[in-house]
């Protein structure tokens, strides 16, 4: 692991040219990574697309779709070298951040149920299980259903009558 801090990390807009590095952290963070392919189609369609540096480096990235006042985590993640120091913790309020600034009122995510961490800390942010997608994920030995979690960003709503 190498450590870092915190306050010198950075979130920019993800670039065509920075797939190839991401693509690096994907095989090594997931058995059942993504492929270049779906990267470069997330930019195509217009989602929002982040990188998280530290000093020009990328250590982690986000993925989102934002549609209407929903917000959905399509692909967080902190590269494996940089992990266990609080940065997906960190990762995961910026993206919450973003999804207020657009005005979402709530954010849904989808997780194995073999990534015990991840689960952890979204149940930490306040993430409830609304769901079960069976046989989601490809898995070494068939396929892993996904925990469909959900997490409301505004309490308050006000109606237009008000």
């Amino acid at each position: 692991m190498i450590t870092i801090n915190p306050e010198s990390l950075s979130l920019r807009a993800l670039q065509t040219s920075d797939i190839p590095i991401v693509m690096e952290i994907e095989l090594r963070a997931y058995p059942h990574p993504w492929t270049d392919g779906i990267f470069n189609d997330c930019l195509r369609v217009g989602y929002s697309c982040w990188v998280y540096e530290h000093q020009d480096t990328i250590i982690g990235y986000l993925i989102l779709s934002l549609v209407v006042d929903e917000m959905h985590i399509l692909n967080i993640c902190i590269d494996p070298k940089y992990q266990a120091q609080g940065l997906g913790k960190q990762l995961l309020e910026e993206a919450e951040a973003i999804g207020q600034e657009k005005t979402a009122k709530e954010v849904f995510l989808e997780v194995r149920p073999s990534n015990t961490a991840a689960l952890l800390l979204y149940q930490d942010f306040g993430y409830n299980q609304i769901g079960l997608r069976k046989n989601y994920y490809p898995a070494t030995n068939g396929r892993e259903d996904a925990i469909v979690m959900a997490k409301t960003l505004f309490e308050n709503y006000f109606s237009e009558s008000e």
